[in-house]
């Protein structure tokens, strides 16, 4: 559990329109050049809101399944986290943190984890 509640920061750069409780499915698949490696199908739970005027969040986690090429699924526990900031009419800021077990849900393996940050600016 506490790898989804301290998982990750996952920003959306437009604020929502309420603030609430959502599900996201999401899949991520990878490959080394032509090669694919694998993909990972997350079901999440969320919570996303409102932080003043111009910043939002949301926090989520739950179930990953890891499907290698050529091995067994396995599966994970995930979580992300964001915030986002509108510092301006057309400029935004972002971070997102992540972060998934890797050795099943007993967690008896280290977590990978993931950050990321990012400006937008709109012409």
């Amino acid at each position: 559990m506490k790898s989804i509640i301290a998982s990750g920061i996952l920003l959306s750069l437009a604020t929502p329109s309420f603030a609430g409780p959502y599900v996201n499915i999401e899949n991520n698949a990878g490959s080394t050049g032509v090669e694919f490696d694998k993909s990972v199908l997350e079901k999440h739970v969320g919570y996303e809101g409102s932080l003043g005027e111009s910043s939002s969040y949301y926090v989520q986690g739950g179930s990953a399944f890891v499907m290698p090429e050529g091995a067994a699924l396995s599966t994970e526990l995930s979580g992300k986290a964001g915030v986002q900031t509108n510092f301006t009419e057309r400029l935004s800021g972002y971070a997102e943190v992540s972060a998934m077990t890797s050795g099943g849900i007993d967690m008896g393996e280290p977590i990978s984890t993931n950050v990321k940050t990012g400006v937008k600016y709109t012409f």
